[in-house]
């Protein structure tokens, strides 16, 4: 059985026009890199006559990552988000998970800023920051 670390995982996202390059993200959160909740695969509706039906529907993906606090990749979300303030405006995200302990790779589509953390909270010391994307899909596919 092989090993299922998270040390060699890379992360990389593309926000054209700010960022129209992949930028590599760095620096993690050392117990919570990122999470994808669980989504809803099937919309289900119980009939008055217990008749169960059910149906795809098309969902939004969130994906949360967390960063240290002095990690410089918080800078590309400063960036995205005060660029966004700027122009009134949404910029849309590209990227890549790889994941080499499974080989596994996964393409975020469509990405979104939908939560911004502005600064990290102050403790005994200076505490990840958290920020919430949400996609249009993440697909896997072998690495």
């Amino acid at each position: 059985m092989g090993s299922v670390t998270d040390a060699n995982a890379s992360l990389s996202l593309s926000i054209p026009p700010i960022f129209p390059v992949p930028q590599q993200l760095q620096g993690f959160a050392a117990d919570d890199i990122f999470d994808i909740p669980q989504i809803k695969s099937v919309e289900v509706l119980m009939g008055v006559d217990g008749v169960l039906s059910g149906g795809f529907v098309y969902v939004a993906i969130a994906w949360e990552i967390s960063l240290q606090a002095d990690s410089l990749s918080n800078q590309v979300f400063d960036t995205w988000w005060t660029q966004m303030q700027a122009a009134k405006d949404v910029y849309i995200a590209q990227g890549v998970i790889r994941l080499p302990s499974i080989s596994t790779k996964f393409n975020l589509t469509n990405g979104y800023l939908t939560g911004y953390k502005p600064a990290p909270a102050a403790k005994k010391i200076l505490q990840p920051r958290r920020y919430e994307l949400t996609f249009n899909s993440i697909a896997p596919a072998p690495a």
